[in-house]
């Protein structure tokens, strides 16, 4: 299996713009320029959001595929990643997943989770310290 998506920049890096295509097209010529990036008053992505949806997407998922071997069924899952960067690069990833789960208790909930965070694709490339949170509702 492989994925692909394409960036296309014209122009220097303050001044220029560019757009990105996702193989699927849900991307399609969706903009991205260093004012989405580093100033974030105009509207379009950034590598960074990007990094932090996909991360966010593999992680949920990985939660899902966890409990569904153990015969449990998810009501939903929500997950927010934040992504966090200084003046050298991205320093960290935190996962913040809420789960409506029947049939389970916080603490394994909890042990799902933190299984995913180690265990979900995206994790498994990043050289960067990723932490994560579970809460789990009824």
């Amino acid at each position: 299996m492989k994925r692909t998506a394409k960036a296309h920049w014209e122009g220097s890096v303050k001044e220029g713009k560019g757009n990105l295509t996702t193989q699927s097209e849900i991307l399609n010529q969706t903009n991205y320029s260093f004012r989405t990036r580093f100033v974030g008053d105009e509207k379009g992505t950034n590598p960074e959001e990007l990094l932090a949806a996909a991360h966010a997407g593999c992680f949920t998922m990985a939660v899902s595929f966890a409990l569904t071997e153990k015969g449990i069924t998810p009501t939903s899952l929500d997950t927010e990643a934040i992504v966090s960067m200084d003046g050298a690069g991205i320093t960290g990833i935190h996962l913040s997943i809420t789960g409506n789960v029947p049939d389970t208790n916080a603490e394994e909930f909890e042990t799902i989770t933190k299984g995913a965070e180690q265990n979900c694709l995206i994790s498994k490339v990043l050289k960067v310290p990723i932490t994560s949170e579970a809460i789990l509702v009824s």
